[in-house]
Parts: structure tokens; sequence; C-alpha cells
């Protein structure tokens, strides 16, 4: 009966599997405390991947995500990705940061320095092994790589969790929102480092000067602009910011995050952007998730990259947690606080993920280590709302005592 199927058929049959697996996972299971919708689609994506359904169901797996599918379906993630890490250009307060510009530059420092020196020992150690370095990275690169996904944190599914802890327009809520907003700064950053390309760096420092130029006419326009036409300029901007990026070697990502970094959010109606990044997650982001998982990787056999990812998982929470605790006695923080803005900042997911995508795109790592850090990944933000939501009753009771 399926070889009578065409291509059009099977991509619905494969966007049926992709909304409704996880959907039904985390509603009968009753994930939300633990993973969110968001950390279930990323999971059923590795199920659906060739690590578990292509080895269990190799026939299926090759007809439901044969070439044409796959092709339509990238198309998709690009685009529904690029939006998203725009939104989080747009959503970054640097305003707030400056206004608490030691505390924040202290805090951010030590929670992104110590797990990066962290993961890059580990990576260091990897380098000794065969199958983890990509065919294209310097080791440099693959050392920086590493450790850079070990100290990301990821912004949109941190602001998501502490909703769910009723803490995200609290005190404590805001500042470490200040916190993961530095270090999504330099997340990006080092991205473009490791991606400097000297056969092209022309061409890149030419998009630099041209995308500098097109900021200052691009801000002018959109303060002229009406609010409701805002957010169609901006997905033009997003695109000719991406191709440029794409075009000198930096990778459209990169340039996705340079197009919502140079737009204020004020731009837009906060309620908005709300739902815009929503239905971005709701509608387009599953179909990335499901793509990311297609590209996990075991042949190395599976407890190899189990125990890669457990070491990684290690050094990505404790770097984080030693930072955080660091700072809080630098800054004297009251007790607990150090725990609580640590397991809250070491929440990898999204951003990690798109990190760790590009790396791999760049052959900067192999699948292999590309599924290490996936799971890595996952595990992190599973961990994050069972370790936090106790700590932060305990810390609410200690404070109710007091006074």
């Amino acid at each position: 009966m399926h070889t009578a199927m065409n291509t059009t058929e099977i991509f619905l049959l494969a966007m049926l599997l992709i909304f409704s697996i996880p959907y039904l996972i985390w509603r009968v299971f009753k994930t939300d405390y633990y993973a969110p919708l968001v950390v279930v689609q990323i999971i059923t994506g590795v199920l659906l991947g060739p690590g578990v359904m292509g080895a269990a169901y190799p026939d299926y797996y090759k007809f439901i995500f044969n070439p044409s599918v796959m092709l339509a379906m990238n198309g998709i993630a690009w685009w529904a990705v690029m939006i998203f890490v725009m939104i989080a250009g747009i959503e970054l307060d640097l305003k707030q940061a400056w206004a608490h510009r030691r505390e924040t530059t202290i805090t951010s420092s030590l929670a992104l320095g110590v797990p990066l020196v962290f993961g890059a020992v580990v990576a260091a150690g990897m380098l000794g092994y065969a199958g983890w370095v990509g065919p294209k990275a310097m080791t440099w690169q693959f050392v920086v790589g590493v450790g850079m996904a070990c100290a990301v944190t990821a912004l949109p599914i941190l602001i998501l969790l502490m909703e769910k802890l009723d803490i995200l327009r609290q005190p404590i809520g805001q500042r470490i929102l200040r916190y993961a907003s530095l270090d999504d700064i330099a997340i990006w950053g080092v991205l473009a480092l490791i991606l400097l390309d000297w056969n092209r760096v022309g061409r890149q420092l030419g998009f630099l000067l041209a995308f500098g130029i097109a900021t200052v006419l691009h801000r002018r326009l959109m303060v002229w602009l009406p609010e409701r036409d805002r957010w169609y300029v901006g997905l033009i901007w997003l695109a000719l910011c991406g191709f440029g990026a794409d075009w000198a070697g930096l990778h459209f990502m990169v340039g996705a995050f340079l197009a919502g970094a140079v737009m204020d959010a004020h731009w837009f109606d906060q309620a908005k952007m709300d739902l815009m990044r929503h239905h971005v997650l709701l509608a387009i982001m599953p179909v990335y998730f499901l793509s990311t998982g297609l590209r996990t990787n075991w042949d190395m056999g599976s407890a190899a990259v189990f125990i890669a990812a457990g070491v990684l998982l290690v050094a990505s929470v404790g770097g984080k947690l030693i930072g955080a605790h660091i700072a809080g006695r630098i800054l004297k923080w009251k007790k607990g606080e150090a725990g609580i803005i640590g397991w809250l900042l070491q929440t990898k997911a999204l951003i990690m993920i798109i990190f760790v995508n590009i790396l791999l795109d760049k052959q900067i790592i192999t699948s292999e280590t590309f599924t290490a850090l996936l799971l890595m990944a996952i595990a992190s933000t599973m961990l994050t709302v069972p370790v936090v939501y106790p700590r932060l009753q305990r810390m609410k009771e200690l404070i109710f005592r007091n006074t």
C-alpha cells in the first residue's frame, strides 16, 4: 500500500507523527513538571531518528523520512529556527544588564567561564579517541565548541521554566534574565570566532561592514514604520541578514541572531511578541526538533555515546553551579540563591541544540559527538524544575520565618 503514496502524502504522514506522538506523551504521562512539551518534542525527534525507529523499523524509517520528504522538512526547520533565534535576539535586555553591570558581569562571566573550561577539559580528553572530532575541525575549534556547548544557557527555555516556577517577574527572575542575556551574546560571539574562515575573511569583513551600514538604515526605517508593519519588515531583514552571513561563511544562524539583536524590543507589543514565539514553537519548531533527532548517531556504540553524555553533563551542571556559588560569595547573595541561579542557568535545550547543529553542519563535530551533546542538553533541561522547585519552596519558607 505505502508504495502507492506520493511525496505529499508521505510528508503529511511524517507531520502527523511529529505533532501527535509528543502531544500524546506529554498529555497521557503528564510530563510537564520535569519535561515541558518542547522537551518532549526534542526527545520524540531522537526516538524517531535512525538510532531508535531507524534501527527497529528500517524499512518504514527509510520510507517515511526519504530524501524528498527531508528536503521539504529541512526548509521549514531552517526558517522556523531563524525566526526563533531572531526573537531571542530582540528580547535581549542590555539596558538592564548595563544598569547592574558589576553584578551582571561577575555572574555572567563565572557562570559561562567555569563550565566552558570544564567542558573544554572533557573535549581535550575526547581528542584521544577516534570518532568524536569532525573532519574539518581544527583542534581548538573542537575544544572550544564542545566547551561552549557545556556553557550555553537557553534563554527562551529559561523564560518558559521561570514562568512555570512563577518567578519570571520577581526580582530573582529578572536578575537571572540579565545574567543569561550577556551569556547569550557571548555564545554567538564565540560561534562567530569558531566559524571564522581565513580563506573567506574578505567576505566576512565585507559582510560585517555592510551589516553595520544596513543596521543604521534598518533602525531608522523601523522607527518610521507603524507597529503593524514592523514584523513583516523584520522578516525581510531576517532573510537578508541570514543570506549575508551564510554567503560570508558565518552560517545563516549567526545572521538570524544579529538581525534580532539590533532591533529594540519596545518596537513590538510584548503580548504580540509572546504570541509570535508561542506560535513558532507550536506550529513549526517541532519540525526542527524532528530534523535534529534524525541527525543522531549511535555507530560508535550506545555505551560510548552515553558515557560521553554523562561526563559532559557533569561538566556542564557542575561548572554552572561552581560558577554561581563563586559569584554568590563575591556578591554576598542570600542563602540558597546561588543554587537556584546555578541550576536555572544550566538549562540547555533549544539554544545549545541550535549551536551544536551548526557545529555539525560545519563538520567541527561528528554525529556521535552531536548525539552525546544532545542527550546532555535533554538531561540538563529535565533536571531543572524538579531540582529548583523544592529549593524555591525552602527559600520562601526561610524568608517567611525571618519576617
